[in-house]
């Protein structure tokens, strides 16, 4: 734990990359770290190529504090660990004051300080006055880096504070800079500002850079929805020091997101931040991250979401088809992501083409199949179905239009399925199937906690002798939703869409069903999910 250098990139200490997931993006709501979840998370940063991680406040939490305690387990290549903490307190020494003690005994290379910059948080929030708060910042300062600690100092509230008293704002990075802190980080800690325009970030931090000469960070909230904007701003007037977090996580609407700041300093201003072969990593960090954090991976992220190279538009499709380039801000490959295309109600021949290419389908030379499948796609969402999340049942039209039909290893005689509310309060619905398979005529009955449950049971029962591999398929999710149809009216005349996402443990799919009955539309995404079972072991026995 003793690096103190930033990442080996080509910008070596010319700009640092910092991330502080572990401390301001913890306070999202609903985020709770444990240590094992942090080590966790600066294992994979350190793995990408960030150059300083702020590990949390030690001596202020517990658990950051057993995280410093257990950080030599990290064994970082990359990244510079970082403590974070406040000033001394007023009307003390920085050697007497605990909490300061408490950042040494982290062991941390680096530290980071929190300084009000505003005068209104220094005297109401401190209590104290600007001579005594420049003290504080200076004695604290001082002491760190007499005990051989770099600092950055966190002007916090400063874009605020600037606008409202200047001069006290500066003299404040001015106590910090000259006690020794490396970098003076200008914080939007309230989230407030613009990257352009009168009093926007960029003029501020050209203005600032220009008064102080001092070096320059930039640390941006979202609630303006600018801080990815606002902190590329804030590069571009000079800022060489940059605060994110993973996946913007952080207090009310978040912090800069860590993979759009990075996304936009390598590919749109050619700044290397990170070491060489890393921004491949970037999707496969961002998705890790979110895991940790139990938090679903943001389809529509920037550079990072599934959806962020994914196109819908038949007039997109045909123009991708000829050139990516064309509809692609940048080869999605670079940032270790990839090109998706929806077929919907709004494609067109090129869409389904590109789509069956995707999903290993030649359709180029079956002109009659294409336009079989851009009929049926259109006429059926136009009754509710949706494709683009139900790629399996999308594929199977697709083999079916090729004369290929990838059928249920079964067919349908009757279901019936019957819920039972019991004595004792129980319900319990029973399902009973009859189907045929090889010319068997088969009969099972199975219970389950709900209709769908039941029905899923049974046929398996019916079909697992005979095909023992489907002991491999299981449900993963199921999802319902309620579609007024059009011209119509909610209630008795509601369509039910159903999303089943199955699994053999080798892969996922997504299958749907649609009917004015819950069941029927279950029991429709049930057998496209087990046709499409029976397709990928075929299509896997043949390879």
């Amino acid at each position: 734990m003793s690096r103190t250098e930033p990442a080996a990139t080509p910008l070596g200490d010319a700009f640092h990359l910092y991330d502080t997931t572990l401390r301001d993006g913890a306070q999202r709501e609903g985020v709770s770290y444990s240590v094992a979840d942090k080590l966790a998370v600066a294992r994979h940063l350190d793995a990408l190529g960030v150059g300083y991680i702020e590990g949390g406040w030690p001596g202020a939490l517990p658990k950051d504090t057993e995280f410093f305690a257990r950080a030599a387990e990290l064994d970082l290549r990359h990244s510079a660990l970082v403590a974070f903490g406040a000033t001394r307190r007023p009307g003390t020494t920085a050697a007497a004051d605990p909490q300061v003690r408490a950042l040494l005994d982290s062991a941390a290379p680096v530290v980071t300080l929190v300084a009000k910059s505003d005068r209104r948080h220094i005297e109401r929030a401190l209590r104290t006055d600007v001579a005594e708060n420049r003290a504080m910042v200076a004695d604290t300062v001082a002491f760190l880096r007499g005990e051989g600690r770099r600092v950055f100092v966190d002007a916090e509230h400063f874009f605020d504070g600037y606008a409202h008293d200047p001069d006290t704002a500066l003299r404040v990075l001015e106590a910090a800079v000259t006690a020794g802190a490396d970098v003076a980080v200008l914080c939007d800690t309230n989230g407030g500002m613009l990257p352009c325009g009168r009093g926007g970030i960029a003029e501020v931090v050209t203005e600032v850079a220009a008064r102080t000469g001092f070096r320059l960070g930039i640390h941006c909230q979202d609630d303006t929805g600018c801080a990815v904007a606002n902190s590329v701003a804030a590069v571009q007037a000079g800022a060489t020091h940059v605060q994110c977090t993973a996946n913007g996580y952080g207090e009310r609407a978040g912090n800069a997101d860590l993979f759009a700041v990075v996304g936009n300093l390598v590919t749109k201003l050619g700044m290397p931040v990170l070491p060489d072969g890393r921004l491949s990593e970037l999707t496969r960090t961002s998705h890790a991250l979110a895991a940790i954090a139990n938090i679903a991976p943001a389809r529509h992220q920037a550079y990072v979401g599934s959806s962020a190279f994914a196109h819908k538009a038949g007039l997109h499709a045909s123009a991708i088809k000829v050139d990516p380039e064309l509809y692609n801000h940048i080869n999605p490959v670079d940032v270790g992501n990839g090109q998706r295309v929806l077929v919907t109600e709004m494609a067109g021949r090129a869409s389904v083409e590109l789509k069956g290419h995707e999903l290993g389908i030649d359709l180029a030379g079956h002109p009659d199949a294409v336009s079989s499948v851009v009929a049926t796609v259109k006429q059926r969402e136009s009754q509710g179905w949706s494709f683009e999340a139900a790629d399996a049942s999308l594929e199977l039209l697709m083999h079916s239009a090729l004369g290929d039909r990838a059928q249920a290893p079964f067919e349908l005689e009757s279901y019936r399925v019957i819920t039972e509310h019991r004595a004792d309060g129980q319900v319990v619905a029973e399902a009973t199937v009859k189907v045929v398979v090889d010319g068997e005529r088969l009969i099972a009955t199975s219970e389950g906690n709900g209709p769908v449950n039941a029905l899923d049971a049974a046929l398996r029962a019916a079909l697992t002798p005979s095909c023992p591999w489907l002991e491999q398929v299981e449900l993963a999710d199921y999802k319902v939703r309620i579609l007024a149809p059009r011209g119509g009216s909610h209630g008795t005349d509601a369509v039910t869409r159903v999303l089943v996402e199955s699994t053999d443990h080798a892969g996922e799919w997504t299958t749907v069903g649609l009917h004015g009955n819950v069941v029927e539309a279950s029991w429709l995404a049930l057998v496209d999910a087990l046709a499409y079972a029976a397709l990928r072991r075929r299509v896997s026995a043949a390879v």
